[in-house]
Protein backbone atom coordinates (compact mmCIF):
# COMPACT_ATOMS: atom_id res chain seq x y z
CA UNK A 1 0.00 0.00 0.00
CA UNK A 2 1.47 3.41 -0.95
CA UNK A 3 1.82 5.95 1.83
CA UNK A 4 1.89 9.74 1.87
CA UNK A 5 4.13 11.52 4.36
CA UNK A 6 3.03 15.01 5.39
CA UNK A 7 4.89 17.44 7.61
CA UNK A 8 3.23 20.44 9.25
CA UNK A 9 5.90 22.95 10.28
CA UNK A 10 4.10 25.02 12.88
CA UNK A 11 5.20 27.66 15.36
CA UNK A 12 5.66 25.32 18.31
CA UNK A 13 6.93 22.28 16.45
CA UNK A 14 6.71 19.95 13.48
CA UNK A 15 3.93 17.39 13.24
CA UNK A 16 4.61 14.53 10.86
CA UNK A 17 1.68 12.35 9.80
CA UNK A 18 1.58 9.18 7.71
CA UNK A 19 -1.54 8.53 5.62
CA UNK A 20 -2.34 5.63 3.35
CA UNK A 21 -3.84 6.13 -0.10
CA UNK A 22 -7.32 5.30 1.23
CA UNK A 23 -7.29 8.36 3.46
CA UNK A 24 -6.53 6.60 6.73
CA UNK A 25 -4.26 8.24 9.28
CA UNK A 26 -1.70 5.56 10.13
CA UNK A 27 0.38 7.34 12.77
CA UNK A 28 1.79 10.73 13.68
CA UNK A 29 4.75 12.14 15.58
CA UNK A 30 5.52 15.62 16.88
CA UNK A 31 8.81 17.28 17.76
CA UNK A 32 8.90 20.75 19.30
CA UNK A 33 11.44 23.51 18.81
CA UNK A 34 12.03 26.85 20.55
CA UNK A 35 10.68 30.27 19.71
CA UNK A 36 12.85 33.28 20.56
CA UNK A 37 10.98 36.44 21.58
CA UNK A 38 12.89 39.67 22.16
CA UNK A 39 12.58 43.46 21.93
CA UNK A 40 8.85 43.28 22.49
CA UNK A 41 7.79 42.26 18.98
CA UNK A 42 10.67 40.22 17.54
CA UNK A 43 9.92 36.53 16.98
CA UNK A 44 12.58 34.23 15.56
CA UNK A 45 13.39 30.55 15.08
CA UNK A 46 16.41 28.55 13.96
CA UNK A 47 15.97 26.90 10.57
CA UNK A 48 18.22 24.03 11.62
CA UNK A 49 15.72 23.26 14.39
CA UNK A 50 13.07 22.82 11.69
CA UNK A 51 15.30 20.40 9.80
CA UNK A 52 16.19 18.43 12.94
CA UNK A 53 12.47 18.07 13.74
CA UNK A 54 11.71 16.85 10.21
CA UNK A 55 14.54 14.30 10.31
CA UNK A 56 13.59 12.98 13.75
CA UNK A 57 9.85 12.66 13.10
CA UNK A 58 10.42 11.09 9.68
CA UNK A 59 12.67 8.39 11.14
CA UNK A 60 10.12 7.70 13.87
CA UNK A 61 7.25 7.37 11.38
CA UNK A 62 9.26 5.02 9.18
CA UNK A 63 9.76 2.50 11.98
CA UNK A 64 8.12 -0.68 10.69
CA UNK A 65 7.42 0.93 7.29
CA UNK A 66 9.29 0.10 4.09
CA UNK A 67 10.61 3.46 2.81
CA UNK A 68 9.99 2.25 -0.75
CA UNK A 69 6.25 2.45 0.02
CA UNK A 70 6.39 6.23 0.54
CA UNK A 71 4.80 7.53 -2.66
CA UNK A 72 5.59 11.16 -1.91
CA UNK A 73 6.50 13.66 0.79
CA UNK A 74 4.93 17.11 1.09
CA UNK A 75 4.64 19.98 3.51
CA UNK A 76 2.46 22.52 5.17
CA UNK A 77 4.31 25.36 6.81
CA UNK A 78 3.95 28.53 8.80
CA UNK A 79 3.62 31.48 6.43
CA UNK A 80 4.63 35.16 6.31
CA UNK A 81 8.24 34.56 7.36
CA UNK A 82 11.69 35.54 6.18
CA UNK A 83 14.69 33.20 6.19
CA UNK A 84 17.79 34.36 4.31
CA UNK A 85 20.18 31.73 2.96
CA UNK A 86 23.36 31.84 0.91
CA UNK A 87 24.08 29.97 -2.33
CA UNK A 88 24.72 26.76 -0.40
CA UNK A 89 21.40 27.08 1.41
CA UNK A 90 23.08 27.91 4.72
CA UNK A 91 20.95 30.19 6.94
CA UNK A 92 22.60 33.58 7.38
CA UNK A 93 20.63 34.39 10.54
CA UNK A 94 17.59 33.18 12.46
CA UNK A 95 14.29 33.24 10.58
CA UNK A 96 11.84 36.02 11.32
CA UNK A 97 8.50 34.21 11.61
CA UNK A 98 4.90 35.33 11.07
CA UNK A 99 4.57 36.73 14.61
CA UNK A 100 7.49 39.14 14.15
CA UNK A 101 6.24 42.73 13.84
CA UNK A 102 9.47 44.71 13.92
CA UNK A 103 9.11 46.16 10.42
CA UNK A 104 6.80 49.05 11.33
CA UNK A 105 9.07 51.68 9.73
CA UNK A 106 9.11 49.63 6.54
CA UNK A 107 5.31 49.51 6.66
CA UNK A 108 5.20 53.31 6.93
CA UNK A 109 7.63 53.66 4.05
CA UNK A 110 5.56 51.46 1.74
CA UNK A 111 2.44 53.41 2.69
CA UNK A 112 4.19 56.57 1.57
CA UNK A 113 4.96 55.03 -1.84
CA UNK A 114 1.67 53.41 -2.84
CA UNK A 115 -2.02 53.76 -2.02
CA UNK A 116 -3.21 50.90 0.15
CA UNK A 117 -6.05 50.09 -2.22
CA UNK A 118 -3.56 49.70 -5.09
CA UNK A 119 -1.37 47.47 -2.90
CA UNK A 120 -4.46 45.43 -1.93
CA UNK A 121 -5.51 44.98 -5.56
CA UNK A 122 -2.02 43.67 -6.50
CA UNK A 123 -1.13 41.47 -3.53
CA UNK A 124 -4.55 40.62 -2.09
CA UNK A 125 -3.51 42.03 1.28
CA UNK A 126 -3.42 45.23 3.28
CA UNK A 127 -0.08 46.85 4.06
CA UNK A 128 1.15 45.25 7.29
CA UNK A 129 4.47 44.47 9.01
CA UNK A 130 3.23 40.91 9.55
CA UNK A 131 4.00 39.90 5.96
CA UNK A 132 7.33 38.43 4.90
CA UNK A 133 8.25 41.07 2.34
CA UNK A 134 8.27 43.80 4.99
CA UNK A 135 10.59 41.65 7.12
CA UNK A 136 12.95 41.25 4.15
CA UNK A 137 12.94 45.02 3.66
CA UNK A 138 13.72 45.48 7.37
CA UNK A 139 16.70 43.18 6.94
CA UNK A 140 17.93 45.18 3.94
CA UNK A 141 17.67 48.41 5.94
CA UNK A 142 19.10 47.13 9.22
CA UNK A 143 21.41 44.24 8.32
CA UNK A 144 22.71 45.23 4.88
CA UNK A 145 25.59 42.77 5.00
CA UNK A 146 23.16 39.87 5.48
CA UNK A 147 21.00 41.21 2.66
CA UNK A 148 24.03 41.44 0.35
CA UNK A 149 24.98 37.82 1.09
CA UNK A 150 21.39 36.56 0.67
CA UNK A 151 20.96 34.27 -2.30
CA UNK A 152 17.28 33.52 -1.64
CA UNK A 153 14.66 34.39 0.96
CA UNK A 154 12.53 31.42 1.98
CA UNK A 155 9.65 30.39 4.18
CA UNK A 156 9.86 27.45 6.60
CA UNK A 157 8.74 24.66 4.29
CA UNK A 158 10.80 26.07 1.42
CA UNK A 159 13.96 25.61 3.48
CA UNK A 160 13.03 21.96 4.09
CA UNK A 161 12.32 21.50 0.38
CA UNK A 162 15.86 22.71 -0.28
CA UNK A 163 17.36 20.41 2.35
CA UNK A 164 15.59 17.42 0.82
CA UNK A 165 16.12 18.18 -2.86
CA UNK A 166 18.79 20.86 -3.23
CA UNK A 167 16.36 23.17 -5.11
CA UNK A 168 15.42 26.73 -4.12
CA UNK A 169 11.66 26.95 -4.66
CA UNK A 170 8.47 28.29 -3.23
CA UNK A 171 4.87 27.96 -4.39
CA UNK A 172 2.03 30.38 -4.82
CA UNK A 173 0.38 30.15 -1.39
CA UNK A 174 3.57 30.87 0.56
CA UNK A 175 4.68 33.45 -2.01
CA UNK A 176 1.41 35.32 -1.56
CA UNK A 177 2.15 35.59 2.18
CA UNK A 178 5.19 37.75 1.41
CA UNK A 179 3.04 40.45 -0.24
CA UNK A 180 5.58 40.61 -3.06
CA UNK A 181 3.54 38.56 -5.54
CA UNK A 182 0.92 39.74 -8.01
CA UNK A 183 -2.04 37.58 -7.05
CA UNK A 184 -3.75 38.31 -10.36
CA UNK A 185 -0.84 36.95 -12.41
CA UNK A 186 0.69 34.42 -9.98
CA UNK A 187 4.15 35.90 -10.42
CA UNK A 188 6.48 38.21 -8.50
CA UNK A 189 5.29 41.81 -8.71
CA UNK A 190 7.90 44.04 -10.35
CA UNK A 191 5.99 47.09 -9.10
CA UNK A 192 6.01 46.09 -5.43
CA UNK A 193 9.61 44.86 -5.55
CA UNK A 194 10.70 48.13 -7.11
CA UNK A 195 8.85 50.17 -4.48
CA UNK A 196 10.58 48.17 -1.75
CA UNK A 197 13.93 48.27 -3.51
CA UNK A 198 14.24 44.48 -3.24
CA UNK A 199 16.23 42.42 -5.72
CA UNK A 200 13.97 40.06 -7.68
CA UNK A 201 16.91 37.66 -8.11
CA UNK A 202 16.78 36.99 -4.39
CA UNK A 203 13.25 35.56 -4.70
CA UNK A 204 12.92 31.78 -5.15
CA UNK A 205 11.48 30.20 -8.29
CA UNK A 206 7.69 30.00 -8.26
CA UNK A 207 5.85 26.70 -8.68
CA UNK A 208 2.36 25.34 -8.16
CA UNK A 209 1.72 23.54 -4.88
CA UNK A 210 1.20 20.23 -6.70
CA UNK A 211 4.47 20.51 -8.65
CA UNK A 212 7.47 18.37 -7.84
CA UNK A 213 10.13 20.24 -5.89
CA UNK A 214 12.52 17.41 -6.75
CA UNK A 215 13.60 14.11 -5.27
CA UNK A 216 15.17 13.15 -1.96
CA UNK A 217 18.95 13.43 -2.27
CA UNK A 218 21.44 10.86 -1.06
CA UNK A 219 22.50 13.11 1.83
CA UNK A 220 18.88 13.81 2.88
CA UNK A 221 18.04 10.12 2.63
CA UNK A 222 20.83 9.29 5.07
CA UNK A 223 19.50 11.82 7.58
CA UNK A 224 15.77 11.10 7.30
CA UNK A 225 15.58 7.40 6.51
CA UNK A 226 13.68 8.11 3.30
CA UNK A 227 14.68 6.35 0.12
CA UNK A 228 16.91 8.34 -2.20
CA UNK A 229 14.80 9.45 -5.16
CA UNK A 230 11.51 9.67 -3.23
CA UNK A 231 9.34 12.40 -4.86
CA UNK A 232 8.97 15.64 -2.91
CA UNK A 233 5.91 17.78 -3.74
CA UNK A 234 5.99 21.52 -3.00
CA UNK A 235 2.98 21.60 -0.66
CA UNK A 236 1.63 24.87 0.70
CA UNK A 237 1.16 27.38 3.46
CA UNK A 238 -0.59 26.12 6.57
CA UNK A 239 -3.74 28.18 6.01
CA UNK A 240 -4.29 26.82 2.51
CA UNK A 241 -3.48 23.26 3.56
CA UNK A 242 -5.97 23.52 6.44
CA UNK A 243 -8.63 24.69 4.00
CA UNK A 244 -8.08 21.62 1.81
CA UNK A 245 -8.15 19.38 4.87
CA UNK A 246 -11.52 20.88 5.75
CA UNK A 247 -12.86 20.13 2.26
CA UNK A 248 -12.64 23.72 1.01
CA UNK A 249 -11.48 22.81 -2.50
CA UNK A 250 -14.14 24.34 -4.77
CA UNK A 251 -16.42 27.34 -4.99
CA UNK A 252 -19.30 27.37 -2.54
CA UNK A 253 -17.56 25.55 0.31
CA UNK A 254 -16.43 27.50 3.38
CA UNK A 255 -14.37 26.46 6.35
CA UNK A 256 -14.14 27.92 9.83
CA UNK A 257 -10.94 27.34 11.80
CA UNK A 258 -11.35 27.66 15.55
CA UNK A 259 -7.81 27.82 16.83
CA UNK A 260 -6.24 30.43 19.10
CA UNK A 261 -6.79 32.80 16.21
CA UNK A 262 -9.85 31.94 14.16
CA UNK A 263 -10.79 32.49 10.55
CA UNK A 264 -13.19 31.82 7.71
CA UNK A 265 -12.00 31.09 4.19
CA UNK A 266 -13.52 30.06 0.89
CA UNK A 267 -12.22 28.88 -2.48
CA UNK A 268 -12.68 31.19 -5.46
CA UNK A 269 -11.30 31.41 -9.00
CA UNK A 270 -10.44 35.10 -8.51
CA UNK A 271 -9.59 37.31 -5.52
CA UNK A 272 -12.43 38.99 -3.64
CA UNK A 273 -11.47 42.64 -3.28
CA UNK A 274 -13.78 43.96 -0.59
CA UNK A 275 -14.25 47.76 -0.98
CA UNK A 276 -13.61 48.19 2.74
CA UNK A 277 -10.66 45.75 2.65
CA UNK A 278 -12.26 43.79 5.48
CA UNK A 279 -10.94 40.49 4.14
CA UNK A 280 -7.80 39.47 2.26
CA UNK A 281 -6.65 36.82 -0.21
CA UNK A 282 -4.00 34.12 -0.32
CA UNK A 283 -3.18 31.97 -3.31
CA UNK A 284 -4.72 28.53 -2.80
CA UNK A 285 -2.90 25.23 -3.15
CA UNK A 286 -5.72 24.18 -5.50
CA UNK A 287 -4.29 25.14 -8.91
CA UNK A 288 -5.68 28.34 -10.39
CA UNK A 289 -7.64 29.27 -7.28
CA UNK A 290 -7.32 31.80 -4.50
CA UNK A 291 -8.46 31.66 -0.89
CA UNK A 292 -10.35 34.75 0.30
CA UNK A 293 -9.95 34.83 4.08
CA UNK A 294 -10.81 36.82 7.17
CA UNK A 295 -8.77 36.13 10.31
CA UNK A 296 -9.55 37.42 13.79
CA UNK A 297 -6.75 37.59 16.30
CA UNK A 298 -8.30 35.94 19.34
CA UNK A 299 -11.09 33.45 18.61
CA UNK A 300 -10.33 30.28 20.53
CA UNK A 301 -7.94 32.42 22.53
CA UNK A 302 -10.90 34.34 23.95
CA UNK A 303 -12.48 31.12 25.17
CA UNK A 304 -9.19 29.96 26.71
CA UNK A 305 -8.84 33.32 28.44
CA UNK A 306 -12.30 33.33 30.00
CA UNK A 307 -11.98 29.68 31.07
CA UNK A 308 -8.65 30.36 32.76
CA UNK A 309 -9.83 33.63 34.31
CA UNK A 310 -13.00 32.07 35.72
CA UNK A 311 -11.16 28.86 36.61
CA UNK A 312 -13.68 26.81 34.63
CA UNK A 313 -13.08 23.34 33.21
CA UNK A 314 -14.38 22.32 29.78
CA UNK A 315 -17.38 20.39 31.12
CA UNK A 316 -18.24 23.24 33.46
CA UNK A 317 -18.24 25.61 30.50
CA UNK A 318 -20.53 23.38 28.48
CA UNK A 319 -22.94 22.94 31.38
CA UNK A 320 -23.03 26.60 32.38
CA UNK A 321 -23.57 27.80 28.81
CA UNK A 322 -26.36 25.26 28.22
CA UNK A 323 -28.12 26.67 31.26
CA UNK A 324 -28.09 30.20 29.83
CA UNK A 325 -30.26 31.63 27.07
CA UNK A 326 -29.14 33.25 23.80
CA UNK A 327 -28.05 36.83 24.33
CA UNK A 328 -26.62 36.08 27.80
CA UNK A 329 -29.21 38.36 29.47
CA UNK A 330 -28.10 41.35 27.45
CA UNK A 331 -24.36 40.88 27.97
CA UNK A 332 -22.11 41.54 24.97
CA UNK A 333 -18.41 40.70 24.66
CA UNK A 334 -15.99 42.30 22.22
CA UNK A 335 -13.28 39.66 21.56
CA UNK A 336 -10.40 42.06 20.87
CA UNK A 337 -8.01 40.88 23.56
CA UNK A 338 -4.90 41.41 21.41
CA UNK A 339 -6.18 44.04 19.00
CA UNK A 340 -7.89 42.89 15.84
CA UNK A 341 -7.16 42.02 12.25
CA UNK A 342 -10.22 41.17 10.17
CA UNK A 343 -12.85 42.55 10.39
CA UNK A 344 -11.78 45.67 12.35
CA UNK A 345 -8.10 46.15 11.40
CA UNK A 346 -7.56 48.02 14.65
CA UNK A 347 -4.39 47.36 16.67
CA UNK A 348 -5.78 49.52 19.51
CA UNK A 349 -9.03 47.56 19.88
CA UNK A 350 -9.58 46.06 23.33
CA UNK A 351 -11.73 43.31 24.76
CA UNK A 352 -14.80 44.41 26.69
CA UNK A 353 -17.88 43.11 28.49
CA UNK A 354 -20.73 45.54 27.85
CA UNK A 355 -23.97 45.51 29.80
CA UNK A 356 -22.63 43.71 32.88
CA UNK A 357 -25.02 43.61 35.87
CA UNK A 358 -25.40 41.71 39.14
CA UNK A 359 -27.65 39.26 37.26
CA UNK A 360 -24.72 37.97 35.24
CA UNK A 361 -22.75 34.97 36.41
CA UNK A 362 -20.18 32.58 34.97
CA UNK A 363 -22.60 31.07 32.46
CA UNK A 364 -23.62 34.41 30.96
CA UNK A 365 -20.01 35.61 30.78
CA UNK A 366 -18.84 32.49 28.98
CA UNK A 367 -21.83 32.53 26.62
CA UNK A 368 -21.19 36.19 25.84
CA UNK A 369 -17.59 35.31 24.89
CA UNK A 370 -18.73 32.48 22.61
CA UNK A 371 -21.37 34.69 21.00
CA UNK A 372 -18.93 37.59 20.62
CA UNK A 373 -16.46 35.49 18.66
CA UNK A 374 -19.28 34.14 16.48
CA UNK A 375 -20.70 37.61 15.75
CA UNK A 376 -17.24 38.94 14.94
CA UNK A 377 -16.65 36.15 12.40
CA UNK A 378 -20.14 36.73 11.05
CA UNK A 379 -18.97 40.15 9.84
CA UNK A 380 -16.34 38.32 7.77
CA UNK A 381 -18.83 35.74 6.53
CA UNK A 382 -21.18 38.44 5.31
CA UNK A 383 -18.45 39.90 3.09
CA UNK A 384 -18.20 36.55 1.30
CA UNK A 385 -21.97 36.20 1.16
CA UNK A 386 -22.10 39.27 -1.06
CA UNK A 387 -20.40 37.15 -3.72
CA UNK A 388 -21.85 33.68 -3.19
CA UNK A 389 -24.38 31.73 -1.16
CA UNK A 390 -22.88 30.01 1.90
CA UNK A 391 -25.25 27.67 3.69
CA UNK A 392 -22.75 25.49 5.54
CA UNK A 393 -19.25 25.69 6.99
CA UNK A 394 -16.85 22.93 8.00
CA UNK A 395 -15.40 23.64 11.45
CA UNK A 396 -11.94 22.45 12.46
CA UNK A 397 -9.43 23.27 15.18
CA UNK A 398 -9.56 22.74 18.93
CA UNK A 399 -12.62 24.95 19.37
CA UNK A 400 -14.65 22.64 17.12
CA UNK A 401 -14.64 20.07 19.92
CA UNK A 402 -17.10 22.32 21.77
CA UNK A 403 -20.56 21.25 20.58
CA UNK A 404 -22.27 24.10 22.42
CA UNK A 405 -20.12 26.61 20.55
CA UNK A 406 -20.82 24.97 17.19
CA UNK A 407 -24.55 25.33 17.83
CA UNK A 408 -24.05 29.02 18.66
CA UNK A 409 -22.13 29.45 15.40
CA UNK A 410 -24.94 27.72 13.49
CA UNK A 411 -27.49 30.07 15.03
CA UNK A 412 -25.43 33.25 14.56
CA UNK A 413 -24.38 32.37 10.99
CA UNK A 414 -27.82 30.91 10.20
CA UNK A 415 -25.93 28.12 8.46
CA UNK A 416 -25.18 24.45 9.07
CA UNK A 417 -21.92 23.79 10.92
CA UNK A 418 -20.26 20.51 9.96
CA UNK A 419 -18.00 18.76 12.46
CA UNK A 420 -15.67 16.34 10.60
CA UNK A 421 -13.92 13.23 11.86
CA UNK A 422 -10.53 15.00 11.98
CA UNK A 423 -10.47 18.34 13.80
CA UNK A 424 -6.77 19.02 14.26
CA UNK A 425 -5.29 17.01 11.39
CA UNK A 426 -6.68 19.14 8.56
CA UNK A 427 -3.37 20.87 7.85
CA UNK A 428 -1.32 17.71 7.47
CA UNK A 429 -4.21 16.14 5.55
CA UNK A 430 -4.14 19.01 3.08
CA UNK A 431 -0.40 18.50 2.58
CA UNK A 432 -0.88 14.74 2.11
CA UNK A 433 -3.61 15.26 -0.49
CA UNK A 434 -1.36 17.75 -2.30
CA UNK A 435 1.37 15.12 -2.37
CA UNK A 436 -1.03 12.52 -3.78
CA UNK A 437 -2.30 14.83 -6.49
CA UNK A 438 1.25 15.90 -7.30
CA UNK A 439 2.47 12.37 -8.07
CA UNK A 440 -0.74 11.25 -9.79
CA UNK A 441 -1.95 9.01 -6.99
CA UNK A 442 -5.16 11.08 -6.92
CA UNK A 443 -6.91 12.66 -9.89
CA UNK A 444 -7.94 15.85 -8.09
CA UNK A 445 -8.45 17.50 -4.71
CA UNK A 446 -11.99 16.06 -4.68
CA UNK A 447 -10.33 13.02 -3.09
CA UNK A 448 -10.68 14.92 0.21
CA UNK A 449 -14.10 13.26 0.42
CA UNK A 450 -12.46 9.91 1.22
CA UNK A 451 -10.23 11.50 3.87
CA UNK A 452 -12.87 13.68 5.51
CA UNK A 453 -16.08 12.31 6.99
CA UNK A 454 -18.97 14.24 8.52
CA UNK A 455 -19.25 13.29 12.18
CA UNK A 456 -21.97 15.72 13.24
CA UNK A 457 -24.11 18.46 11.75
CA UNK A 458 -25.43 21.44 13.69
CA UNK A 459 -28.56 22.98 12.17
CA UNK A 460 -29.52 26.57 13.01
CA UNK A 461 -32.39 27.11 15.39
CA UNK A 462 -34.69 29.43 13.41
CA UNK A 463 -35.91 31.31 16.48
CA UNK A 464 -32.38 31.87 17.77
CA UNK A 465 -31.18 32.95 14.31
CA UNK A 466 -33.85 35.67 14.20
CA UNK A 467 -32.87 36.80 17.70
CA UNK A 468 -29.17 37.09 16.79
CA UNK A 469 -30.03 39.19 13.74
CA UNK A 470 -31.38 41.76 16.21
CA UNK A 471 -28.22 41.57 18.36
CA UNK A 472 -25.64 41.89 15.56
CA UNK A 473 -26.18 45.63 14.93
CA UNK A 474 -25.80 46.26 18.68
CA UNK A 475 -22.54 44.27 18.68
CA UNK A 476 -21.21 46.42 15.83
CA UNK A 477 -22.41 49.60 17.50
CA UNK A 478 -20.56 48.68 20.70
CA UNK A 479 -17.26 48.47 18.83
CA UNK A 480 -17.73 51.62 16.77
CA UNK A 481 -18.83 53.67 19.80
CA UNK A 482 -15.77 52.52 21.76
CA UNK A 483 -13.23 52.79 18.95
CA UNK A 484 -12.10 56.27 19.98
CA UNK A 485 -11.93 55.20 23.62
CA UNK A 486 -9.74 52.23 22.73
CA UNK A 487 -7.33 54.55 20.94
CA UNK A 488 -7.18 56.85 23.96
CA UNK A 489 -6.51 53.92 26.28
CA UNK A 490 -3.72 52.73 24.00
CA UNK A 491 -2.08 56.16 23.94
CA UNK A 492 -2.38 56.52 27.70
CA UNK A 493 -0.90 53.08 28.25
CA UNK A 494 1.99 53.92 25.95
CA UNK A 495 2.72 57.13 27.84
CA UNK A 496 2.57 55.34 31.19
CA UNK A 497 5.04 52.65 30.10
CA UNK A 498 7.71 55.19 29.12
Amino acid sequence: MPYLLAHDLGTSGNKAVLYDSCGNLIKSRTHSYPLFISNGNWAEQRAEDWWEAVCLTTRELLEGINPAEIAAVSFSGQMMGCLCVDEKGTPLRNAMIWADLRSTKEEQFVRSQIEEERFYKITGHRISPAYGGFKFLWLKNNEPDIYRKTFKTLNAKDFILFRLTGNFLTEFSDASSLCLMDLNQFEWSDEILEICGLDKKKMPELRRSIDLAGYVSREAAAQTGLLEGTPVVCGGGDGSCAAVGAGCVKKGIANCVLGTSSWISITNPTPIFDPEMTTFNFAHIVPGCVMPTGTMQCGGGSLSWVAQTLNAEYEEIRTSVRETSPGAKGLIFLPYLIGERSPRWDADARGAFIGLTLEHGRGEMVRAVLEGVAMNLDVVLNVFRRYESIDELVAIGGGARNDVWLQIFADVFNARMIKPNYLEEATSMGAAITAGVGVGLFDSFDVVDIFLKRDEEFVPNAQHAVFYEQIKPIFDECYHNLKGTFGAISRASSNTSR
